[in-house]
């Protein structure tokens, strides 16, 4: 029995799947513990992918060489692409998939990853010599060495699920929690916090009368996730349905808050604020009278029905009734009520950016116990902490995507910089630079990242330096034609757009806002030519219509980020003692103090810090 690794992930979840795939492909021995191995990147809530800015974390997991994108795409059974009717950097796509495909299909990439070990069993501490990690101990007995150790607990570490005043252990429903590593990790000097998320009643579909629910249906031609061709959109949707709650239901919930466990001081955790419970919404939006919810299939092959909006931690009778009063829902049965759980996670700030740990080298923590929610969120994590873990074992350059470069770097940013004090989600808000950071173009931004750093292959890489050139091509093709006011004004007229009276180059038709490519390519021969010719995919004509429009915008939120980056190449030594700059604040002080900013840029966005102690910094670290 092999008892030796380069490193060893803790947790089989959407964070330790990519993270144990990432340094095995990478060249590191890896070994994979997991309480169960029928449950890698289990779907514990909606069994769904994607998302407003979530959809964009999963393409650059892609991008980089992840597979969350090409596992969604595999087992899609819904896509829709959100926010179409916006502008690029709005547009999220979000997969509806099947749970137990989702979960089968990582198993299977995990058996077949070279250098990648599998264990079933529980993580009950991990052994350290001084300020290094050397390995874990399990339930079972077991000590695993190794010189990196990522833990990815997900809600396990000392999980309490509630039911009302019913209480029981456990990471998830019918699964037992973690226990024991959180209070080492405290006694060794780690913050320790405390966390709440929850999840909604599951449905049996025989139960549901469809015909009162407003159907809802997939895109007509849906896209996909992965930019690889080995990955196609789905070909077979299932339909999700909108239902509404209403006074009658709102009256029936109200009579269990005394004995919710949100209300009456049993749950100490910090709850989403933007994914609460129904009790949460009632006492929040006292005044509204219904709320949506979303019925959604959790596979292609099973009647069970997950109700997104629904989730509650009330008594499962007060739940029963309050579920039968909806309309189509009058002779509901259940699979299983809606729970909450408490978990322990710890503060973000005690991380370097690479996810490694301040106080241990050599252990890093990526996912819920960095106090974030969201699959997408996890996964991002556990790919970035397991290319660190091999490249600091290997004794390369870390890897570390700043604001303007990925989602991913915002979200990492976020977390080890301004810290958390309620779960964390992603939104395209929190993006500075979002009109770079689109989905369509993760490729062009973090292949060649992901390849350098050894993590994306050849082929992807190849994929993308034709996608380069070919994008190259066109819009040299379209700078160049001059189209006549007979072949564009029929087409111009169809989409309400003003006619030409003279020849004008492509570009400056496309640039207008009501004109696409894509629709143009079928009106005008010399153009559906060339991208026949060159063999031209949609997702190419798509990225030149998206740069041919936004160039301005495009143009002005790279010279932001440039000017910015002078704040980011100020370094800071890590011993530096700010008690000595009596000139700042004296909360900045503190703050600086505790999070000990690599950078001025990382400084800059510290919460406490203000601009005019940055200028202060900035003076003296110029000199």
């Amino acid at each position: 029995m092999k008892t030796k690794f380069d490193v060893i992930v803790v947790g089989g979840g959407h964070a330790g799947c990519e993270a144990a795939r990432a340094a095995a492909i990478m060249g590191s021995e890896t070994l994979l513990i997991t309480m169960d191995m029928t449950k890698y990147a289990n779907m514990s809530c909606n069994p769904a992918v994607g998302g407003v800015a979530k959809g964009q974390i999963v393409r650059e997991i892609d991008a980089l060489g992840g597979m969350m994108g090409i596992i969604t795409d595999r087992s899609t059974i819904q896509f829709r692409m959100l926010n179409r009717s916006k502008g690029a950097a709005m547009w999220s796509p979000r997969a509806q998939c099947d749970k137990e495909l989702f979960s089968r299909l990582w198993r299977r990439e995990l058996e077949h990853t070279d250098n990648l070990n599998l264990w079933q069993d529980d993580v009950t501490a991990i052994s350290i010599d001084g300020d290094k990690i050397t390995g874990v101990q399990t339930r079972l007995g077991m000590k695993f060495e190794a010189s990196a150790v990522i833990l990815t607990a997900g809600t396990f570490l000392e999980g309490l699920i509630h039911v009302g005043r019913s209480q029981t252990r456990g990471g998830r429903i019918g699964e037992m929690a973690s226990l024991g590593l959180s209070a080492q990790l405290a006694s060794l000097g780690f913050e320790v916090g405390r966390m709440k998320t929850g999840t909604p009643a599951r449905i049996d579909g025989r139960s549901i009368d469809f015909s009162k629910l407003t159907i809802q249906y997939g895109d007509e031609e849906p896209d996909k996730f992965s930019f690889l061709p080995e990955t196609a959109p789905t070909q077979k949707q299932l339909p999700c349905y909108i239902a509404y709650t209403s006074p009658r239901v709102h009256d029936t919930l109200r009579k269990g808050f005394n004995d919710s466990p949100l209300f009456n001081g049993t749950i100490a955790g910090i709850g989403p604020r933007y994914c609460p419970s129904i009790e949460d919404k009632l006492r929040t939006f006292s005044d509204k009278e219904q709320h949506q919810l979303f019925l959604e299939p959790e596979g292609s092959d099973t009647i069970e029905y997950y109700l997104n909006g629904f989730s509650s931690s009330l008594p499962w009778q007060v739940q029963f009734e309050a579920l039968s009063k909806i309309e189509g829902f009058e002779n509901i049965a259940l699979f299983r009520p809606g729970y909450a759980i408490e978990y322990d996670y710890f503060p973000p700030t005690q991380l370097q950016h690479t996810l490694e740990t301040k106080l241990i080298k050599g252990l890093y923590f990526a996912g819920q116990i960095n106090g974030t929610t969201g699959y997408e969120e996890a996964a991002a994590q556990g790919l970035i902490a397991g290319m660190n873990a091999h490249l600091a074992l290997t004794g390369r350059k870390p890897f570390i995507l700043r604001r303007n470069e990925a989602y991913i770097g915002v979200l990492i940013d976020d977390l080890v910089t301004k810290g958390v004090d309620e779960p964390y989600r992603m939104f395209t808000s929190r993006a500075e630079y979002r009109i770079l950071l689109r989905g369509d173009n993760a490729d062009i931004r973090l292949t060649g990242k992901g390849y350098e750093a050894g993590l994306a292959d050849e082929h992807r890489m190849n994929i993308v330096r034709d996608k380069i050139k070919k994008i190259e091509q066109l819009q040299s093709f379209i700078k160049d034609y001059s189209a006549s006011p007979e072949e564009v004004n029929n087409y111009l007229a169809s989409v309400n757009s003003s006619p030409i009276n003279q020849k004008r180059k492509l570009i400056d038709i496309i640039s207008r806002a009501e004109i696409s490519l894509d629709q143009l390519t079928e009106q005008l021969p010399p153009l559906k030519n060339f991208i026949t010719e060159h063999k031209y995919n949609k997702e190419t004509i798509e990225e030149v219509n998206i740069l041919t429009k936004y160039k301005g915008y495009i143009e002005r939120e790279k010279l932001i980020a440039e000017r910015l980056e002078r704040l980011e190449n100020i370094r800071i030594r890590d011993d530096f003692d700010y008690n000595t700059l009596k000139s700042i604040t004296i909360e900045a002080r503190q703050k600086l103090s505790k999070i000990k900013p690599k950078t001025l840029g990382q400084a800059s966005r510290i919460p406490g810090v203000s601009p005019s102690d940055i200028n202060i910094l900035l003076v003296y670290f110029s000199r």
